[in-house]
């Protein structure tokens, strides 16, 4: 094995991006006179770098090593076929992108074919004219590195949007463990960035807000849209908004948040107060589903669905909203959540009906299991996947 050098392809902080690594060539053929001529061809042109491997044993061992953006290889060659070796490339991590240039001294169609069928990109009688070696190494070369950029741009998006995930998570609040309310939730994004947000705290002594909001679409856009709203709330930075009344809170947010200044986005939301004092709960939903409260003990009764039906938020400026109250019974459990928990393909191509997904959360859980855990599962069967086609956000509130 001969090695030009010149293939410099990491520097003293780390690899080279791929954008400035050269075209670097690698011959795979047994014939020095072949090696020599493929050399010769090349070295008048600039920023390539060649490398030819005698020895086809060790095929594999040099691409890892050379790095090639295109791999010229032989078909006929002692002790190893070159189709086998365009297979082991392929199934390569380090070379299963590589362009393959096969060489043959024939121009066989059944040949040729086997060739594409094991990755091959190109197939060439050799030797060719310099300058169309060269036209194929340089177009071969472009398109593997342009490959390389887009897999490194992929791998920063996705590693930016991971740490945006993780900051979203981390404004959720942990659980709530007090003698006068337990809550807990479960929250899993149909991709790396949803449009569900929750949130709940004191607004004073006697007023617990619960809310759920759940933005159209999914990505950056529905996800910037949603911790906004969520800041909002938390922050209770609705000027004129009375945070312990819920109508009032959704006309805030209706004429703060309009879809024509964003971007044609808008939310839907359900949005409580409790009073431990007097023991109600007093709600208003912009086009959200209805929450379901459990009055008594779970398979007891009918879950009450609290949904005091108001416009989704942003579509109509100016609009009222309005809110209802009801009692919270001791023992009562309340679950707010996204239409994403019960609005999965099932295996007849229908929508889980809502009803039934209500029934459902009306059943006792299994001994020392959570309910939202367990319809977590269910929708993963219905949809017969672990992946969900929709963000999967839940509440659960136990008031004691």
């Amino acid at each position: 094995m001969s090695n030009e050098p010149g293939n410099a392809l990491a520097t003293e902080t780390g690899p080279v991006s791929p954008s400035s690594r050269p075209v670097t060539v690698l011959l795979v053929d047994d014939q020095a006179i072949v090696g020599a001529a493929v050399r010769r061809m090349l070295q008048p042109e600039e920023g390539v770098v060649f490398h030819h491997c005698s020895d086809p044993t060790k095929a594999i061992e040099t691409a890892e090593s050379v790095e090639p953006t295109v791999i010229l290889q032989d078909l006929v060659m002692p002790g190893v076929d070159g189709l086998d070796l365009v297979t082991k490339y392929r199934e390569t991590a380090s070379t299963r992108d590589v362009p393959i240039v096969v060489l043959s001294t024939r121009e066989e169609p059944e040949t040729k074919a086997e060739a594409f069928a094991r990755g091959a990109n190109d197939y060439i009688v050799k030797l060719p004219d310099r300058l169309e070696l060269v036209a194929r190494v340089r177009y071969h070369s472009k398109g593997y590195v342009a490959l390389l950029e887009r897999n490194e741009a992929t791998r920063q998006l996705m590693a930016e949007l991971a740490e945006a995930s993780q900051y979203v998570k981390s404004l959720l609040p942990p659980p709530l463990e007090e003698p006068r309310v337990r809550i807990d939730w479960r929250f899993l994004t149909s991709t790396s960035l949803g449009g569900d947000a929750f949130g709940y705290g004191w607004i004073d002594d006697d007023h617990l807000q619960l809310y759920l909001l759940d933005v159209c679409g999914h990505g950056v856009g529905a996800a910037l849209l949603s911790v906004t709203v969520m800041n909002v709330i938390r922050s209770q930075a609705l000027p004129g908004a009375d945070f312990r009344k819920p109508d009032e809170v959704l006309s805030a947010l209706n004429e703060a948040f309009p879809m024509a200044k964003q971007n044609g986005s808008y939310f839907t939301i359900w949005y409580g107060v409790y009073r431990p004092s007097t023991r109600t709960l007093v709600h208003a939903s912009g086009g959200h589903p209805a929450a379901l409260l459990l009055e008594g003990p779970a398979g007891t009764a009918p879950a009450a669905r609290l949904r005091a039906p108001n416009l989704i938020i942003g579509f109509v400026p100016g609009k009222t909203f309005r809110s209802q109250e009801v009692a919270v019974p001791p023992g009562a459990r309340l679950f707010l959540y996204s239409d994403g928990v019960y609005e999965v393909e099932m295996a007849d191509g229908q929508i889980w009906p809502f009803d039934d997904f209500a029934a459902f959360m009306e059943a006792p859980p299994a001994p020392g299991a959570s309910r939202m855990d367990e319809l977590l599962a269910q929708a993963r069967r219905l949809n017969r996947s672990d992946a969900l086609p929709d963000d999967f956000s839940i509440l659960e509130a136990v008031f004691p």
